[in-house]
């Protein structure tokens, strides 16, 4: 069946984006602002609020990657509904303005002059109401390719490049041609497979962008700050315990997840949205896997794919992580981590095109309602990323 003519069950919201979740989201403008957020959490059933570390004295290109984030976040199709509190009310106002644009219901609050507890009982009176308006949306009739859907890989290992990453690439190269949007990202993570990832794009023009934001990442971060090489971090210990001894082997296995045919169409600075229609999207952005999937929901991404060899446990807030492994030894000892095993593959037993049909049957059961593993298990890492020092 062709993939347009397959259908999903999603929300549709006010700018017409697919949503696969209903979440009515607290969201803190700054860290001293979490503490109101979780209160409201725990006063009002059927609200998530999103802690985070950052928000104080970011400046420049910092804080402009931090409006960015809290914006995408609370404008998210997965979010029904948002309420947005600060320390004081510029910067909330700035943001509540930002997730309004999308039609979306919003409010802000904010402590100084108030104090927690008259913000929170305003806020979690508002809340109320959201929920009480969330809880009554209907899930219509959407196509699959309605939904945008974003990927990185966590722990690989020897199977990641042979089953894992290109089950996700075989969707990917089935799905995108029919409207579907797809992202990959982790910068860093391509060293020693650059030339090839650069090949892979669209245009001479998109090709250039690449290279110069996978150089600038090398100079300005990399070079700038590392202690002798990327052996501090990459490859992580996980993915020598898995058989991938240099960054150039990890490097070849991830890219696999991009499939064989299709061709990315832009790059996309950190939570930024992509603007050229369906199509595949790199994002420059951390391999840290909490890092990267926040960085790609604040994008607009709804579904995430993650493939795994040595098992990570990543989940997200609002963007349900669909997890998917190779690795037998992991299907079998971190079974309840694992949304879709594919180590046939590596036993001759299912082939890639198999599994990317499986991964398909995955996300539309996904975003039709089915809680992943990390959701079930109550993972909700929101992890912002931070450019340098606060002043």
């Amino acid at each position: 069946m062709p993939a347009t003519a397959q259908r999903i069950w999603g929300f549709r919201r006010e700018n017409a984006r697919v949503g696969v979740r209903n979440h009515v989201a607290i969201l803190p403008v700054d860290d001293i602002s979490n503490a109101a957020c979780e209160a409201v959490e725990a006063h009002i059933h059927g609200t998530i609020a999103l802690p985070h570390a950052y928000g104080r004295l970011q400046f420049g290109a910092d804080l402009e990657l931090h409006f960015r984030t809290m914006i995408g976040t609370g404008a998210n199709p997965n979010v029904a509904a948002c309420v947005v509190i600060g320390i004081e009310p510029g910067w909330t106002a700035r943001i509540v303005e930002g997730i309004a644009a999308t039609g979306k219901p919003v409010a802000g609050f904010w402590i100084e002059g108030n104090g927690d507890i008259a913000t929170v009982a305003a806020a979690s009176r508002q809340a109320k109401e959201y929920v009480h308006w969330a809880s009554e949306q209907v899930r219509v009739e959407c196509a699959l390719t309605d939904l945008w859907v974003a990927a990185k890989c966590g722990e690989s290992d020897t199977t990641t490049g042979l089953a894992s990453c290109p089950a996700v690439g075989n969707l990917y190269d089935k799905l995108i041609p029919q409207g579907l949007y797809g992202c990959f990202g982790e910068t860093s993570e391509l060293t020693g497979a650059e030339q090839l990832a650069a090949d892979r794009a669209a245009t001479p023009e998109v090709r250039a962008k690449f290279l110069r934001t996978w150089q600038a990442y090398q100079q300005e971060v990399i070079e700038a700050h590392k202690t002798s090489d990327l052996s501090d971090s990459q490859p992580t210990k996980g993915n020598i315990a898995g058989g991938l001894t240099t960054i150039e082997e990890k490097a070849l296995g991830n890219l696999e997840k991009i499939g064989r045919q299709v061709r990315y169409v832009d790059v996309l600075a950190p939570a930024e949205a992509p603007a050229r229609g369906p199509g595949l999207y790199f994002m420059d952005s951390s391999s840290a896997a909490a890092e990267c999937c926040t960085l790609q929901a604040a994008a607009g991404y709804v579904v995430h794919l993650f493939p795994t060899g040595q098992g990570n446990v990543i989940g997200n807030p609002i963007m349900p992580v669909i997890k998917l492994t190779g690795n037998p030894r992991t299907a079998r000892l971190m079974a309840e981590h694992i949304d879709l095993d594919v180590s046939g593959v590596v036993r001759r037993e299912l082939t890639i095109d198999q599994a990317g049909d499986r991964l398909i049957e995955l996300v539309r059961r996904t975003a039709n309602g089915r809680y992943t593993a990390a959701e079930a298990l109550g993972h909700r890492e929101f992890v912002m990323t931070k450019l340098y020092r606060s002043a």
